[in-house]
């Protein structure tokens, strides 16, 4: 007997076959319907959600968890918009990439197509589940859902809702599939599906997302972890420096594009240490962990290991190094950074375009606050995650990251000689 993953890779494909050949008017009726249905099941909705919630609670998940888990009204009707918003945007499947007419007639056109089915797996967000379903509807692809055990009874009543929306317009089904069992085989056996799916997204932590990476056999779209920096020039503005570590480490905690890192030049923490570490920590309630020179002038910072300017610390915690020069901050950010985003504070234009030039990250950003690298801030809408690898797509991940590209080659009998 055939396993859920397996039995459920099987309907994704075929159902592939179908949503690849959808016209955008389809694809969007579907996405209208799902829109609806969200609202019409809300009260189902919540009421599972509620049961996750005690579940969490009873399991002794952090705070912070429970609210990436939390479902309410509001987050529900955010999600309805979102999903007429994603209406909006251009489908990117057809979009002709490049044609070429060759001198013995053939006409070559390079255009761009669904990638078929997207496997994806993510820890605790709920929303995931509509994100990646209407995304992949939209770009014709089918997606199967393998979400954590945290938010499992939202995401069966997710997908639920989602299936009688798409029954309504007779839409296939089985292009968003659930995979209900979220015991650590199903997960192993989704990495290496290769048979069934085209690519595998993970959405999460550190770990899972370097678990997928270690062991899948199938390839990997990589939303990497966040430890963002932000460096600190020896021309940087004070008042500006104050407002954007402010913003990119406190707007909020629990993202990805979050601040985890300072890096400030030895000359602007000798005039200007003092106050802005008692701005961090006084006025921020930041918790610092940090080298000597912090350390001999904040009395309650912890002296930094290795480790600590490696983390994703996603609360109210910073790892702050004093270093030399632009050249010392960028080594020591392509040493610990995870190739995600970094800023650079300054009014010196040169160091603002070697910091630019030399940081190996998808987003680098001058005088402005790390937090912008999302797709809607980016112009692009909805999105599937950050990537921090460099094939095939680098940072906010919108519709065109979930099509690959195909050739169309008219002739009128050319044979090659």
């Amino acid at each position: 007997m055939e396993n859920e993953v397996v039995a459920k890779g099987k309907r994704a494909k075929k159902a592939s076959y179908e949503t690849n050949v959808k016209s955008t008017s389809e694809k969007n009726k579907a996405l209208e319907s799902i829109a609806h249905q969200l609202l019409t099941d809300m009260d189902i909705i919540l009421s599972e959600n509620n049961k996750d919630i005690i579940s969490g609670k009873e399991n002794g998940l952090d705070d912070a968890t429970l609210d990436r888990i939390l479902l309410n009204e509001t987050r529900i009707k955010a999600m309805s918009d979102a999903i007429i918003q994603l209406i909006q945007l251009e489908d990117p499947v057809g979009e002709v990439l490049e044609e070429i007419m060759k001198e013995n007639g053939l006409r070559i056109i390079k255009k761009r197509v669904p990638l078929g089915v997207i496997g994806m797996i993510y820890e605790a967000r709920p929303n995931v589940t509509v994100d990646a379903a209407t995304l992949s509807l939209k770009t014709g692809n089918s997606v199967l859902l393998r979400g954590s055990s945290s938010a499992k009874y939202s995401n069966i009543a997710l997908v639920a809702s989602i299936h009688r929306a798409l029954e309504a317009v007779s839409y296939p089904t089985d292009a968003v599939l659930l995979i209900e069992d979220t015991s650590r085989e199903t997960a192993k056996a989704l990495f290496t599906l290769n048979d069934y799916l085209d690519v595998l997204i993970p959405r999460g932590g550190k770990k899972l997302i370097d678990l997928v990476v270690r062991e899948s056999t199938v390839p990997v779209l990589e939303t990497g972890a966040g430890n963002c920096h932000i460096y600190l020039d020896v021309a940087a503005n004070i008042e500006m420096a104050k407002s954007i570590v402010k913003n990119a480490k406190t707007q909020r905690l629990s993202v990805c594009n979050t601040a985890e890192s300072l890096l400030i030049h030895q000359d602007f923490f000798n005039i200007y240490g003092k106050d802005f570490l008692h701005f961090l920590h006084h006025e921020l309630g930041i918790k610092v962990y940090g080298d000597k020179h912090v350390c001999e002038i904040l009395d309650s910072a912890i002296p930094a290991e290795d480790e600590h300017y490696a983390e994703e610390f996603l609360d109210l915690t910073l790892s702050i190094k004093v270093v030399e020069d632009v050249f010392e901050a960028i080594h020591h950010i392509n040493h610990y950074g995870t190739n995600h985003s970094e800023a650079i504070i300054t009014d010196n234009i040169q160091n603002a375009n070697i910091f630019l030039n030399s940081v190996d990250s998808a987003a680098v950003y001058h005088n402005a606050s790390t937090r912008f690298t999302d797709g809607f801030e980016f112009g692009y809408g909805a999105e599937i995650g950050i990537s921090t690898q460099k094939l095939h797509a680098r940072g906010p991940m919108g519709l065109p990251a979930l099509t690959s590209t195909k050739y169309f080659i008219h002739g009128n009998g050319q044979i090659r000689q």
